[in-house]
This record gives structure tokens, sequence and C-alpha cells, in this order.
């Protein structure tokens, strides 16, 4: 059987060439490679153990297992279970839920098979505006877009899509597929995990339409069905831009005196005296002062527009230079594209046309363009209004408040007058937990928020959420040992830092709050680009595949062909008091290689 790295890059080299047809792409569902390859892929997410409609999870893996998923493909007789539906609360609503689609076992191994196949044949095409679930591009990258192309920009379009993921046509989708895939058994198994629909309370429900959150393909097919809209507005914004600029005349005129002046002077500057000198140098820097003061380009410009688009999964985000008018009917254009092209439906109410001196809110930051007139000296020795129509990227106040709110660290009370008053609470859920694990999870807390918002002009103001969080994580060990706050401080602090000590194999170690700082950034960070990003995660070599064809049971040792792999969602849940949980815990890992018959032990001794 042919590497699976070796196929995907096959694949994708192909998929350079636009009018080529992909044919007999099927028959890679037959590599049980593909299967090993897909199992390392996806066995360490949180959702891998997460039973589908079926109760099933990817815990039980092996060849055999392998072997009858591609002896289904084969005769065509493989039928996705429909998916186990769940609701999780939205991030920015809490109070609506998001509907989630889970699989069972083998149907994610298999989507993540074909999850690879997709992205290996579309990637290579898909727009530079595309900045969601793709290698080497995050919310990080489609913000720093913003911010380098955006700028003089007047007008916002904040696209909002209504229920996009579930309203996804499947004839359209099917339709877009087969422009480059020319294989119907591949296609047929498409139209089956379309079509296999879900259960929500132990009923069976139809899919009409959309692709279920939560599946491993849905992420590929959303940006493959998108990028129809990507490729529309590319086509909108060739005929939409003018790069002829004009100047007001005022400007124009100035411009021309403070040649005209320069020219002069350099002509009789030696003859002059000091004097004569210093007044034509102040007249020449009020003629400049006067520039810096006057606008270079009239209020509506007719010959030059422009537009801007930058998309993050459903979340789209445009950038008009020209009139509120042109805005509008931008707006209105792909209202009626999305309508009758996508059969999707663009928001009215959500869909706002905003002024950019105003903010924008877009994946989680208020956006908006510089209107100052701040002069700045440059290098050059020139003084230029550097800031103007410059694109800033700002962390909202509500959002590092409601992440206290949301981890109970603060509570917000009114006095008397009215005015709120905030104040650190101890948090009750981590008063049981060791002390490594309390400071390990608030530091997690605080990076996890500056991370996010590392790229923010006001990152800075995170001091204030690391200030408050401290003193709740201070209340919190003040509670579990019954003491006040300045005992714990007394207790904890060393050399200025609260440091907590704990145990490891290696000895002992220290840990102190996070003391870093919060300094913006300005560039996300890459990976190494020796080989193709894309299939980068790919190559590292697969240990779990060696290990099930090790032929030896790692539990009892004993020789066994048909060695499965055991799975437990997360090591801390082991408390060693059987066998195989003290084989895990020794070897810190997640997975387990065993014979039939110690997979049965272990799941009656979980069971009792």
């Amino acid at each position: 059987m042919r590497n699976p790295i070796d196929v995907l890059n096959s694949l994708s080299e192909k998929s350079k060439d636009p009018m080529y047809k992909f044919q007999r792409i099927y028959r890679n569902l037959y590599n049980p490679e593909f299967y090993m390859l897909a199992f390392k892929n996806i066995y360490a997410n949180d959702g891998s153990m997460t039973p589908g409609v079926d109760g099933t999870t990817i815990d039980g893996m092996s060849e055999k297992r392998i072997d009858k998923i591609i002896n289904a493909l084969k005769n065509h007789t493989y039928q996705p279970n429909p998916a186990r539906r769940t609701y999780i609360a939205k991030k920015n609503n809490p109070a609506k839920k998001r509907p989630l689609g889970i699989p069972s076992g083998d149907d994610k191994l298999v989507q993540e098979v074909i999850r690879m196949i997709l992205e290996s044949i579309y990637e290579p095409n898909f727009s530079e505006t595309s900045h969601g679930f793709r290698p080497k591009r995050s919310c990080h990258t489609a913000l720093l877009k913003i911010q380098n192309t955006f700028t003089g920009t007047k007008w916002f379009i904040e696209g909002d899509i209504k229920a996009c993921f579930d309203s996804f046509d499947h004839h359209v989708l099917i339709d877009i597929l087969r422009r480059r895939i020319e294989d119907e058994a591949f296609i047929s198994l498409m139209w089956k995990f379309l079509k296999a629909g879900y259960m929500e309370q132990w009923q069976y429900h139809t899919t009409y339409s959309g692709t279920p959150q939560g599946s491993g393909m849905s992420p590929i097919l959303a940006n493959i069905y998108l990028n129809e809209l990507d490729r529309h507005i590319a086509e909108y914004k060739t005929s939409f831009d003018k790069a002829k600029r004009t100047t007001t005349p005022e400007y124009s005129k100035l411009r021309w005196k403070i040649s005209e002046t320069k020219r002069k002077n350099s002509i009789v500057w030696d003859t002059l005296s000091q004097e004569k000198k210093k007044a034509r140098a102040a007249e020449l820097r009020g003629l400049q002062e006067q520039q810096r003061n006057t606008p270079m380009r009239p209020m509506r410009e007719v010959t030059f527009k422009g537009l801007q688009y930058v998309r993050y999964a459903d979340d789209f985000i445009i950038g008009v230079c020209g009139s509120k008018e042109d805005a509008e009917n931008i707006k209105q254009n792909l209202s009626v594209f999305l309508s009758e092209k996508l059969h999707l439906t663009l928001s009215e109410e959500k869909t706002k046309v905003t002024n950019t001196e105003e903010r924008a809110r877009f994946l989680g930051y208020d956006i908006t363009v510089s209107r100052s007139q701040d002069i700045k000296k440059c290098s050059d020795g020139a003084k230029k209004r550097v800031y103007y129509g410059v694109v800033k990227l700002y962390m909202p106040h509500e959002k590092w408040e409601a992440k206290l709110l949301e981890y109970k660290a603060m509570q917000i009370k009114k006095d008397s007058i009215g005015k709120e008053r905030w104040r650190a609470m101890p948090r009750g859920k981590l008063i049981n937990r060791p002390d490594i694990e309390i400071l390990r999870k608030v530091n997690s807390e605080i990076r996890g928020l500056y991370n996010f918002y590392s790229i923010a002009c006001n990152v800075s103001t995170l001091n204030k959420f690391s200030s408050v969080m401290k003193y709740s994580m201070l209340k919190t060990f003040g509670s579990k040992y019954h003491c006040l706050v300045s005992k714990v401080k007394e207790r904890y602090v060393k050399e200025g830092e609260f440091t907590v000590q704990y145990e490891t194999k290696a000895g002992a170690k220290e840990a102190t709050f996070y003391h870093e700082g919060f300094r913006k950034k300005t560039v996300p960070m890459f990976g190494q680009v020796d080989i193709q990003e894309v299939f980068k995660k790919y190559s590292r070599s697969n240990s779990l595949a060696a290990r099930l064809r090790s032929k030896r049971c790692e539990l009892c040792g004993i020789e066994c062909s048909e060695l499965e792999m055991h799975q437990v969602k997360r090591i801390k849940d082991l408390k060693g008091t059987c066998e195989w949980e003290r084989v895990m815990l020794q070897r810190r890992r997640k997975t387990l290689a065993v014979c039939p018959s110690c997979h049965d032990e272990i799941h009656k001794t979980t069971k009792s």
C-alpha cells in the first residue's frame, strides 16, 4: 500500500491545475495506512472519547476493526450512523445553544480520512482571504490581514449568514465537489454522510441540509462551500476597484507653494543673512504646518474606490473605500448571490454597514480606522500624519469582564448611589484541588486570554484582569486553608512572587503566578516550511500504528496478532487502583495496546 503522505502530496500537486479532474479517489479508502494516520490525528482530541449514537468511540482501535471498515467500503455496504445531537452554550450568548453532532467511532475514522483527501485537493486553491480551519492560519492572521489591508477604508460591512453550517444545500455542495472529483463511488459516500441524519432524545431526524458541527469533515466542507463566496467577491472587486486618486485643490496649491519656496530658497540661500534664513525657514515651516492641517483627499472620491474582504469560517468583514451607497449596494449584491447561488440567507439585522470611525466587532475584537491628525517625525526628518487611516484592533472591555464572571472570580454589586463595585471572590470549584493545580488553572486562564488578545492595541489593560484573578486565587487559598489573605501571602510569596512548591519524579520544583506582562504582539508564529505545511503534522512517525503491529500485549506481555488500542479520556482521571491504570500512569500515555482478553478485563473493571 502507498504511503498516505505520498498520496496526499500527489493529490495536492495535481490540484494546482484548475482543469484537472480527480478520478479513483475512493480506492484510497481501502488503504489501512490511512486509518492508522487518521487514528493518530484524532486520538488526542477531547471529543475522540465522546460516544456516538451507537455508544462507540475510537477506543478499541485495531487492525481487525480497520479491515471490517474497509470491507464494508469495498462492497458499498458501509452506512454512517446518525450523529448524536447535543447542545453547547454559545460563547457570545450563553442563553442560546449551539447544536453539535457527535459521530460514532468508525465514522470519526472514515471522516478523518475523507477530510485529509479533500484538504489535499482543495486547500491549494482556496482564497488568500479565507483564514478559518486552514493550516498556518488562525483568527490572528485574519485580524492582521485586516490591519494591513483595510487602511483608509470608510465603511465596514459586518457579514452574518443565518444558521450557516445548518443551511448548506446538499445538492449545491455535491455539485461543487463534482467540478473536481469524477468518482461516483466517492460522491455516493459523501451523500451517505450528508443524509445520515441525527438522533435527539432517541428520535431519528432526517438531515435535509447542512453539515453537523462536531463532524470531522464539517470544517473542510464549509470552506469548500464558502470558497464560492470568496470567488464571487474577488470577481466583484475587479469591477468595483478604481485606482485613480484625486487631490483637493487646496492641498495641491500648498504643495506647489512649498515646492516653489524650497526652489527659490536653494538659489539664494548662501547669500542670505542669518536673520533672513531664519525668516524663510519659519515661512516654510508655516506652509508645511498648513499643509498637514489640510485634507489631501476630497470627502468623496468618485475616481477612487476599493474593496477589501476577509473571511474566517462563516464570519466575514468587508472594508469599502467609497460611499455609503457603494457599501449598501455591495451588501445587496451579497444577499442576492448567497440566496440564488448558495441558498443561504444574509441576516438583514446583523449584517451592518458601519462607518469606520465607529467600531465593528469581528472575531471578538473591536475594529476601527483612526482619524488621528497627530504628527510623527519620521526617520527622514519629515513630519507626517502617519496615524490617519490606520486600522486599530481593540480588546472589548466586556470580554475580560465576562471571563471574570464566567470563572466566578468576581462579583459585581451596586452601592447606594448605583455605582458598580467589583469584588474578587474565592472559587469554590478549585478549593479541593492540590495547590499546584489551582495555580496552573489560574495561569492557564490568564495566558489563554492574553494569547487571544495579544495583538490588540489595548492588551495592556489585561493587567486589571490579572489583578482580579490573582486576588481571587489568594482568596481561594484562604478558603482552602481557613485563613486570611495576609496569611496566604506570608506562606506563599517568595521574593515578591506568589510561589507554589510541588513534587515531581525529578524532585521538588516551583511554579509562580503569571508575571510576564501583557505586551502587544504584531506577528503570529509560524512553523517550519521545509515540507508542505498541509501535511507537516502528518509526517511524524506513527508510534500508535507501530505499537498495534508489535503483536505483543503491553499489559500481559503475550504475543497476539489482533491487538486493540485501549484509550482513556484523561490520564489525570486514573487513580492507579488497577494494574492497567498503573501501567498507563507509569508510561504517561492515554493509550495501551492490549490483547482482546485484557481489553475485556479492563472494561469489566471500569463498569464495576
